[in-house]
């Protein structure tokens, strides 16, 4: 995992990240399924992952990796930590197990409090590993092990451990403090969980509700029921120009949602044959509806029905 900034550095904000964020989100859930990530709906507490500082420091890693462990639902794998100087926050050894022997770096051994977050992207990184799951590229298959930590209700340990100040600042992981915060977000409303207690950082708490906003922005697009009502208005103005044969605007739309625009794009000919793709906004994969008005979708990935009005 990456030592993110520790010091005075700057640290990188907003969505640079979110197309590879939202394809991590649709490729668990295809390897997972819907189903399965039901397992996953209570996140890991405070409690289960506190280190007071009286505690043995190996024994306290230990037993904060013993939780995760269990989080994660990897009651076969047993996490050997250990501490040594090394220029990133932490590093896993992914073997065939049941043993895994993750090194931190030795700066946790003073900051006790984010011992739990290196230890969660590295446990993640078992979980994934006997999954099978994983993107090409090094930078995009650490944004998977992100957006899936977090997904799974152990990230929002990634996104406490953010502190900043006028003098220095600290960040783990890969992810921007406000996708975190996005993905955080979207876990939140499938699961009717409310992580707002659990933030000790302040910055990581604005990062959560910056990130919020920007999830709910998923649920309130064209062609949804939800949509504004200038969305609305430009949802029509690019439906006519496709219909009239300007199919550019159609696929400008849909290139736009790559970062929090349209996201839509028009298929087919005109009258019955014409058609609509969009983001689902719970599990990200595209829909595919007719242009009718107003229909009811129902997505074959994750199962949300969704209100459409096309």
């Amino acid at each position: 995992m990456a030592n993110g900034r520790a010091g005075g550095g700057e640290v990188a904000h907003g969505f640079p990240h979110l197309e590879t964020v939202r394809a991590a989100v649709t490729a668990l859930y295809r390897r997972i399924s819907y189903e399965g990530l039901t397992e996953y709906a209570v996140s890991v507490s405070p409690a289960e992952v506190a280190f007071p500082e009286e505690d043995d420091l190996h024994l306290g890693a230990h037993r904060v990796a013993a939780a995760l462990v269990r989080q994660l639902r990897l009651p076969e794998a047993r996490m050997i930590v250990s501490f040594r100087a090394m220029e990133h926050a932490a590093t896993v050894e992914l073997a065939a197990g049941p043993e895994y022997f993750i090194e931190l770096n030795d700066r946790f051994r003073t900051h006790r409090r984010d011992i739990g977050a290196a230890l969660a992207h590295e446990i993640t990184h078992v979980l994934l590993h006997r999954l099978g799951l994983a993107f090409p590229g090094t930078r995009d298959n650490e944004i998977l092990t992100d957006t899936v930590t977090t997904y799974l209700g152990t990230g929002w340990l990634l996104l406490d451990a953010y502190r900043e100040d006028a003098v220095s600042s600290q960040k783990l992981g890969y992810l921007t403090p406000e996708e975190f915060g996005y993905v955080l977000a979207k876990r939140a409303r499938v699961f009717g969980e409310d992580p707002s207690p659990w933030f000790t950082s302040p910055q990581g708490y604005a990062a959560y509700v910056r990130g919020r906003a920007e999830a709910d922005r998923d649920e309130r697009r064209p062609p949804l029921a939800a949509a504004g009502r200038l969305a609305r208005h430009r949802y029509a103005r690019d439906r006519r120009l496709y219909a009239a044969g300007g199919r550019q605007a159609g696929r400008g739309a849909a290139g736009e949602g790559v970062a929090g625009g349209a996201g839509y794009a028009f298929e087919g000919g005109d009258g019955a044959g014409l058609s609509v793709s969009f983001p689902c906004p719970t599990c990200l994969q595209r829909i595919r509806v007719p242009v009718r008005g107003r229909v009811r979708a129902r997505c074959g990935l994750c199962g949300m029905v969704l209100e459409c009005d096309t």
